[in-house]
């Protein structure tokens, strides 16, 4: 299939927020009854009671008896970056790289996307809406001796399938250490087994859905983040426009998010000159990371129950027991990180040149992949942010918290991924800048169109995890 063609159902796919499967309020309906079908509990636990779990004798390292799945274990921080410029902290580490796969088909001529109603053991809500497959390695591997996920021979190349999207992304740079996963969209042809848990949405629909606090999760935010809807001029925008079937009330309103995911033109840096800027940090600024025994980790302290850190800031690591009567294993424990309070994640937006820019800082975090990614203009997802109390200054936060109502595009509670984050959330806000607002920046940030951001997020390690996030919740209809 051309790029052309993909990008078109993609833009399409976005543009129906109806859907010829299920509606919206069917969809609700739908997901609510599932939260009610099955049965769950999960239970806090101290650490000597997680089976199959345990701390290293040497190193302190907290991990599971066949060394796969994830371990928690201490590394060294070092950095010119900022005021703090070394530290030590516990961090997740798995190295594998896992499925987050959607697959999708079209109905009616529109195309839609195959959603599972899954519940995780932090999940906000109990159920959330995941891709096709949400699995590690050790998961389709069988390492917990369980059922293989479903649909992953859509995946793994056993079934034949039109590829539409592969990309390698980035995971939580303060929690995890150089993880990544394989986000992956696939079309079908033909009928395929629907199972109860899961429902056909189209991209719209998914959008819409995303107004919702904590519905959709974080591995669907992701994956959808990184469709791209193809480049175009001025002119060739108006041709498009001019092509769509129906172009309703919605669609007019929102035609300024989407004509900055669309035209190429007019952005106050050119692509060259961004990824220059890039690489100009990334020389400047040193990341060195060393990894030490978790029990080497210094300003943490280690009780039955939880590791968490000596001014009970950050996050902490906590036991469980978890029984989900629809997984692959019903019943097993794990370790859970914990956050210490809800965070904030904001992007400033201003009409320059015409188009909206989006205002985005170029941030490091300990587990990045490669010194520093592209995140919001505004991520705070630990610290006193609200009451000015931290131990480092965040711009544009008092432009993010104090902005006027009728600036506010988007609003909304996400959560973090619940198979390693134990309900945790953040405040998710798009925010349109007053006409006075500085296009002058500090060297650490750069106004970028929706365009030119969706194609860095083609390569890999370019956009952070919570701006990928943040952009999937735009709407165009």
């Amino acid at each position: 299939m051309r790029i052309k063609d993909i990008e078109n159902s993609f833009l399409y796919s976005a543009l129906d927020n109806c859907g010829s499967y299920m509606s919206n309020d069917h969809f609700i309906k739908w997901i609510n009854d599932r939260r009610k079908s099955v049965g769950v509990k999960i239970d806090l636990i101290s650490f000597s009671k997680l089976e199959k779990w345990g701390f290293d004798q040497i190193t302190g390292n907290l991990q599971h008896e066949s060394k796969r799945f994830f371990s928690v274990e201490g590394i060294e921080v070092k950095t010119n970056w900022g005021t703090t410029n070394s530290w030590t902290q516990p961090i997740i580490n798995q190295p594998e790289i896992g499925f987050l796969g959607i697959i999708t088909k079209k109905i009616n001529g529109v195309l839609h996307f195959l959603m599972q109603a899954k519940i995780e053991p932090g999940n906000i809500n109990v159920v959330q809406l995941s891709p096709t497959l949400q699995a590690t390695k050790s998961n389709y591997t069988r390492v917990h001796k369980g059922k293989s996920p479903l649909y992953i021979e859509y995946f793994n190349g056993q079934k034949h399938v039109e590829i539409l999207l592969d990309q390698l992304q980035s995971e939580q740079g303060a929690r995890f250490l150089k993880k990544r996963n394989r986000n992956i969209i696939v079309e079908v042809k033909d009928d395929i087994p629907i199972y109860e848990d899961f429902c056909w949405l189209t991209l719209g629909q998914l959008k819409e859905l995303l107004r919702k606090d904590n519905l959709i999760n974080m591995d669907t935010r992701t994956v959808l983040s990184g469709i791209s809807f193809g480049s175009f001029s001025i002119q060739g925008v108006s041709t498009l426009f001019s092509s769509f079937k129906q172009i309703t009330e919605s669609v007019i309103k929102n035609r300024n998010m989407l004509i900055s995911a669309l035209v190429s033109e007019h952005s106050t840096k050119s692509l060259e000159e961004i990824i220059f800027w890039i690489t100009a940090l990334k020389s400047k600024y040193e990341l060195e990371i060393n990894k030490i025994p978790l029990n080497k980790v210094e300003k943490w302290i280690l009780t039955n129950s939880e590791m968490h850190h000596i001014e009970h800031k950050y996050f902490s690591i906590i036991g469980a027991n978890i029984f989900i009567e629809n997984r692959e294993v019903l019943n097993w424990s794990q370790p859970l990180v914990k956050s210490a309070q809800e965070g904030l994640i904001g992007f400033i937006v201003k009409k320059i040149n015409g188009i909206y820019h989006f205002l985005v800082q170029a941030k490091i975090e300990a587990g990045n992949f490669d010194i520093l990614e592209l995140a919001p203009t505004v991520q705070c997802l630990t610290g006193n942010y609200r009451n000015g109390v931290n131990e480092y200054e965040v711009p544009f936060i008092n432009e993010v918290l104090n902005a006027p109502e009728e600036k506010v595009i988007f609003k909304s509670f996400q959560s973090e991924e619940g198979g390693r984050f134990y309900q945790e959330q953040n405040l998710n806000l798009i925010i349109e800048a007053s006409n006075n607002f500085s296009e002058e920046l500090p060297e650490n940030f750069c106004w970028m169109t929706l365009n030119q951001l969706f194609t860095f997020i083609k390569f890999n390690n370019y956009l952070n995890i919570q701006a990928r996030s943040l952009l999937s919740a735009i709407i165009f209809q």
